[in-house]
C-alpha cells in the first residue's frame, strides 16, 4: 500500500476550496489594480523596458487562467493599464489549471504553459520582457531599512527560496540530498 504525502493532501484541499470560494468582485478589482502598479514600479526602472512598451502603445494584452481574464494596454509612457472589453492582439492563456502547480513550476524556475494567440511581435516583446526585467527588491529596501539590513534581508530571502526550491524540485537520480542548502 502506497503512503499519500501529507502535501499533496493539503494541495487537493487548498484546490477544493479554491473552486468553492469566490473572492468579492471589488477584491479581485483592487488586487488587479495592485498587480499593474507592481509592474509599472519594475518596469519604470528598466529605460530599455519602458522604450518597448511605448512601441506597443495602444494594443491590447489579454491574459487569461480558465474562465478569468484581465486586459493590459501599453501606455505612450511604456508603463502598463488595465482596460476593458475591447479586442485584443494578444492572448496568452495559461495551459495549467491548478494554482499549486503552477506556483511549484515557478519555485523550480521554470515559465507556466502558456497559450499564445495573436501578433508575434507584441509576444515577442513580452517575452523580451519575462527574460530581462528583475525586480531588484534591495533597491527599493535599502531606503527603508539602511543597505546592510536590506542587503542581509534579500540574502536571507534568497536562501530561503533555495531552500523551497530544493524541497520541491525532485532530486535527479545518483544525486544525495545530504548537501546542507544554508
Amino acid at each position: 500500500m502506497a503512503t499519500q504525502s501529507p502535501f499533496s493532501l493539503i494541495g487537493e484541499a487548498l484546490e477544493k476550496f479554491a473552486a468553492n470560494t469566490q473572492a468579492p468582485a471589488w477584491v479581485v478589482d483592487e488586487s488587479l489594480n495592485r498587480v499593474v502598479l507592481f509592474l509599472n514600479h519594475v518596469i519604470s526602472r528598466e529605460p530599455e523596458a519602458q522604450a518597448r512598451l511605448a512601441r506597443q502603445k495602444g494594443r491590447c494584452i489579454q491574459l487569461q487562467w480558465q474562465d478569468k481574464h484581465v486586459q493590459f494596454s501599453p501606455s505612450p509612457a511604456g508603463l502598463l493599464e488595465r482596460v476593458s472589453s475591447r479586442p485584443f492582439d494578444l492572448k496568452l492563456t495559461l495551459t495549467d489549471s491548478s494554482p499549486l502547480s503552477m506556483a511549484a513550476a515557478l519555485f523550480r524556475g521554470e515559465k507556466p504553459g502558456v497559450h499564445i494567440e495573436g501578433d508575434v511581435q507584441l509576444a515577442a516583446e513580452i517575452n523580451w520582457l519575462i527574460d530581462h526585467v528583475r525586480w531588484d527588491i534591495e533597491e527599493d529596501l535599502a531606503p527603508l531599512l539602511g543597505d546592510a539590513a536590506a542587503h542581509q534581508l534579500v540574502s536571507f530571502g534568497k536562501q530561503a527560496v533555495k531552500a523551497v526550491q530544493s524541497f520541491v524540485r525532485p532530486a535527479a537520480p545518483g544525486n544525495s540530498n545530504d548537501k546542507a542548502v544554508l
